[in-house]
C-alpha cells in the first residue's frame, strides 16, 4: 500500500512539472522580442542649402601709393590710423628743383605762346600785303610796256620807227611780263604754302613748349603725395627726411567701409551658388553673424587646386571687421519651403540607396526607401517615400529587423548648467 502510493504521488508529481514546463515553454515562444528606439516626426517646413567655408577678410579697395620720383620726405600730413577722403594731399617730397624747372619751362611756353600770336597775327599779314602792292606795281608796269610795244609796233609797219626801237621796246616788254609773273607766283606762295609752313613752324614751337612745361608741371605735382580713394591709413613706413625711393610704398590706404572675404570651395558646391545669394560672416569677436551676400562666383577653376574662388562682401561701417582676419562663411545656396524634413541619423545609406525605419501604429518597424534631397546640418529633406506625421526611428534603427515591434523611448533631458560644469571640471 506504501509502495503504491508513493508511486502515484510521483507520478502526479512528475505530470505535474511537465504541465508546468509546457506552459512555460509556451509563454516564452508566444512572447516577442521588443526593441526600444527613439523616433522623430516627419515634419514639414523650410529647409535651406548651406554652404559653409573659411575665408579671409580683404577690404573692398586698396591703395600702396608709390611715388614717380626719388626724393627724400619733407613733410608728411597724415599718421597711421586717419582717414582720408579720395585727392587728399598726404605728403610732399622735396621739390624746389622741381619747382625752378616748372617756373623755367612755364617761361618758355609763354615766350613761344606770344610768338605764334605775333606770326599769325602780324608778320605774315604784312608779307601778304607787300607781296599784293608788288603784283599791283608789276601789273601796272607790264600794262604800260604791252601798250608801249603795240604803240611801235605800229610806227615801224608805217615806216616811222627803226627796227633797233622795237626791239628794245619788245625788250622791256618781255621782262617787265616776267617781273608781274614772279611777283603773282610769289603772292600765290605766300597765300598757300608759304603760310601753312609759317604757321606749322610757329605751332610747332609753341606745342614743343608747351609739352617741355608740362613735363616740369607733372614731375612737381609728383613731388606731392594725394590719396587715390577715401579710406584709412594702414602703413606708413618712413619718417621725414628719409629718402623715398620710386616705386616703393610710401603709404598705403584701405578702404573698410565694405570687406570682401574670398575663399575656395569645392566645384560641386559652387555649382549651387549664384551672385546676389545671401550670406553670414562669423569671426572671433562678434556677437552674431553679419549679414553678406555673394558677389563673385568665378567662372574658372583654381588651376593648381580644381576649386572656385568665391567673394563674399559685407557692410563694415563701424569697422569692426578687420582686414586679414579668418571668417566663417554660411551661404544659402537654395532655400524651399513646404519640404518634408527629417534627421539626419534617421536616414541609413548602404550601397548608394536611402531607406528609413517606419514606426507603424501597431508599433512595429517597417524599412522604406526614400528619395533624399538637400542636407542642413542635422537635417535632410526626403523628396519621396515619407509623408508628412509618419515617425521615423532615429537612434535603434541599425541593424534593426523589419516588422520587429519597438517601444519608443523618450530623448535623455539635456544636462543642466551644474552637471554640465561638474562635466568640465572631471575632464
Amino acid at each position: 500500500m506504501r509502495v503504491r502510493s508513493l508511486s502515484s504521488a510521483l507520478m502526479v508529481s512528475t505530470l505535474a512539472a511537465m504541465l508546468v514546463f509546457a506552459a512555460c515553454s509556451g509563454s516564452e515562444k508566444e512572447k516577442e522580442p521588443v526593441v526600444s528606439v527613439q523616433v522623430a516626426t516627419v515634419r514639414q517646413g523650410e529647409i535651406q542649402h548651406v554652404i559653409q567655408t573659411d575665408a579671409v577678410l580683404f577690404p573692398v579697395q586698396q591703395a600702396a601709393i608709390t611715388p614717380k620720383i626719388s626724393a627724400p620726405v619733407k613733410k608728411f600730413y597724415v599718421n597711421r590710423g586717419s582717414k582720408v577722403k579720395q585727392g587728399q594731399l598726404l605728403a610732399v617730397l622735396e621739390n624746389r628743383d622741381l619747382t625752378a624747372a616748372e617756373i623755367d619751362s612755364k617761361g618758355a611756353y609763354e615766350q613761344a605762346q606770344a610768338t605764334y600770336e605775333t606770326t599769325t597775327a602780324a608778320t605774315l599779314p604784312e608779307d601778304i600785303q607787300k607781296a599784293e602792292a608788288d603784283v599791283v606795281t608789276a601789273k601796272q608796269a607790264f600794262d604800260a610796256e604791252e601798250k608801249l610795244y603795240e604803240s611801235r609796233q605800229n610806227l615801224y609797219k608805217q615806216g616811222a620807227l627803226p627796227r633797233k626801237d622795237l626791239d628794245a621796246s619788245h625788250v622791256s616788254f618781255t621782262q617787265a611780263q616776267t617781273q608781274y609773273e614772279i611777283a603773282q607766283k610769289h603772292l600765290a606762295a605766300l597765300q598757300s604754302i608759304g603760310r601753312q609752313q609759317t604757321l606749322k613752324s610757329a605751332k610747332g614751337q609753341l606745342t614743343s613748349a608747351q609739352g617741355k612745361y608740362l613735363g616740369a608741371e607733372a614731375q612737381l605735382a609728383y613731388s606731392e603725395i594725394r590719396s587715390p580713394i577715401t579710406g584709412e591709413v594702414t602703413d606708413r613706413p618712413l619718417y621725414p627726411g628719409e629718402m623715398a625711393p620710386a616705386g616703393t610704398p610710401l603709404i598705403t590706404v584701405m578702404d573698410t567701409s565694405k570687406v570682401i572675404a574670398k575663399a575656395h570651395i569645392p566645384q560641386d558646391e559652387a555649382a549651387f551658388l549664384k551672385t546676389g545669394d545671401p550670406a553670414t560672416m562669423s569671426a572671433a569677436g562678434l556677437q552674431k553673424p553679419v549679414a553678406a551676400k555673394v558677389v563673385l562666383v568665378s567662372p574658372a577653376t583654381d588651376p593648381n587646386s580644381t576649386t572656385i574662388e568665391i567673394w563674399v562682401e559685407a557692410a563694415n561701417p563701424k569697422g569692426t571687421l578687420r582686414a586679414g582676419t579668418n571668417v566663417h562663411l554660411s551661404m544659402i545656396a537654395q532655400s524651399i519651403s513646404n519640404a518634408l524634413i527629417v534627421p539626419s541619423e534617421s536616414v541609413l545609406t548602404n550601397e548608394g540607396k536611402n531607406t528609413v525605419i517606419i514606426v507603424e501604429p501597431d508599433n512595429k518597424a517597417h524599412q522604406q526607401d526614400v528619395t533624399v534631397g538637400i542636407r542642413n546640418g542635422n537635417e535632410v529633406q526626403i523628396t519621396s517615400g515619407l509623408k508628412a506625421g509618419e515617425i521615423v526611428v532615429t537612434n535603434g534603427a541599425y541593424g534593426l529587423p523589419d516588422n520587429t515591434r519597438v517601444q519608443i523611448e523618450k530623448p535623455a533631458p539635456a544636462p543642466g548648467p551644474s552637471e554640465s560644469k561638474a562635466k568640465e571640471d572631471e575632464t
